[in-house]
């Protein structure tokens, strides 16, 4: 993780950055603008997102977000929750994982036309790039995570 870069976008002039995950918390600076960059939190494990709070946790992130929607009584969403939790802890720095249950959040999940569960939609710079459906093996959702990070 010590030599790990993330890209982010800068909110005042629109330019990516290339941040060392190691200086997030040192609130580094945009290289054109000069601007702060706001510390990032490095979230090691899923963060639950509800309707109230999705604006805030996904399509605000600095960093790109895996939203994993699901549902208490869908069995593979729950068979899937493990991988989700280690590639959290995996990739902690360099991507936000977030957590719908769609049942409880109805608003969201219509929004962005989730009709089967489980279901990843992939967001960069508040936009979903990607998406797929299913229960995935912990090595295809990092084939997805591969693409979408290094974009």
């Amino acid at each position: 993780m010590a030599n790990e870069r993330v890209l982010i976008k800068c909110r005042n002039c629109g330019t990516r950055n290339r941040v060392p995950v190691m200086r997030l918390q040192d609130g580094p600076r945009c290289g054109r603008c000069k601007q702060p960059f706001p510390p990032i939190p490095i979230t090691t494990r899923p963060v639950m997102v509800t309707d109230r709070t999705f604006a805030d946790e996904v399509i605000a992130s600095p960093l790109p977000v895996l939203l994993d929607c699901w549902a208490a009584w869908c069995a593979p969403c729950g068979a899937m929750s493990p991988v989700l939790e280690d590639l959290a802890r995996a990739y902690a720095g360099r991507l936000k994982i977030a957590k719908l249950n769609v049942d409880q959040n109805p608003m969201t999940a219509s929004r962005h036309s989730v009709m089967s569960l489980p279901m990843l939609l992939f967001f960069r710079d508040g936009k979903v790039v990607d998406s797929a459906a299913g229960a995935l093996p912990r090595q295809e959702i990092e084939r997805f995570l591969y693409r979408f990070l290094n974009k």
